[in-house]
């Protein structure tokens, strides 16, 4: 008797272990880049690294450098999006200076730099630029000083820190040749490491104004509580429209996997929904642009 109730349970055991095996196989772990879209076309030593390198200055809203180290803004908003579309993580390096960052991503260290950075036919010699956004450039000045500067006509003769290498320093260049054509003294343009230092320029009373895109005026105004004014370049003091874009290195083809990643933000929606969040709808384009100032 005994006997037999081993060899039921044997039986049963047997059956369960049968019934487990004709059940549905377990799913398969996703591969290297997930579902993403464009994993396949990364080039073949990034795919293996499993993740990009984006260099960035601090420079809110684009990108903001929180108290535990955290970046945050406009740039890590869109990195996210491209990181659904390239299945790959993306890391950010806080970098202090546009030539650093340029110098870095020449060699190697870094992977690409979403600006806000201009795109220029000398820029286009060394790197990929695909171009997402447009730009102006605003004036932030301490409330103190509005009635000097009340408007964009007043915006000559002044003292205007502004990041070393960017869009902005090539404004302040084209107000001043609307100053002299007017017949009234030029801007003397300060150079600093990031907005940052631009800020506690005007702070210290070092300069009368600092110069940025008006997303990043704004951003300085919200978070002012009053201590700040701007006011914005005009078309006819050479704002004209400047194509912002992000670099990467030529000759290894991550730009082109790049830019399909922005067409697909684009068609998809994301774009759209990320510039509202953020206010640039003023400054969007229709569809991304590669190397447009040399092609």
């Amino acid at each position: 008797m005994k006997s037999a109730r081993i060899t039921f349970a044997g039986a049963a055991l047997a059956a369960l272990v049968l019934a487990g095996c004709s059940g549905p196989a377990p799913e398969e772990p996703a591969g290297p880049g997930g579902d993403a879209p464009l994993f396949d076309q990364l080039p073949e030593e990034i795919q293996e690294r499993g993740k990009l390198v984006f260099a960035g200055d601090s420079h809110p809203p684009y990108r903001t450098v929180e108290s535990d180290g955290t970046v945050t803004g406009i740039d890590a908003d869109f990195q996210e999006a491209l990181e659904g579309q390239l299945g790959v993580d993306i890391e950010v390096e806080i970098v202090s200076g546009l030539p650093d960052i340029l110098t870095g991503m020449l060699g190697g260290r870094y992977d690409a730099f979403n600006g806000p950075v201009r795109a220029t036919p000398e820029r286009e010699a060394d790197f990929d630029a695909i171009v997402w956004m447009t730009t102006r450039s605003s004036y932030v000045f301490l409330s103190t000083n509005a009635d000097k500067i009340p408007n964009s006509e007043a915006l000559c003769g002044l003292s205007v820190a502004g990041t070393t290498g960017s869009v902005t320093e090539v404004q302040v260049e084209r107000l001043n040749e609307w100053c002299a054509a007017q017949a009234k003294p030029k801007n003397e343009f300060v150079g600093l490491a990031d907005t940052n230092a631009t800020i506690l320029a005007v702070e210290s009373g070092r300069v009368d104004a600092l110069a940025t895109t008006e997303t990043a005026a704004i951003d300085i105004l919200d978070k002012s509580d009053g201590q700040y004014g701007y006011v914005t370049q005009t078309d006819e003091q050479g704002a004209g429209v400047d194509l912002m874009a992000l670099l990467t290195p030529k000759g290894n083809g991550l730009g082109e996997v790049i830019l399909e990643a922005y067409r697909n933000l684009f068609e998809n929606g994301e774009y759209d929904a990320l510039m509202a969040k953020w206010h640039l709808d003023a400054v969007k384009l229709d569809e991304p642009l590669f190397n447009p100032t040399s092609s």
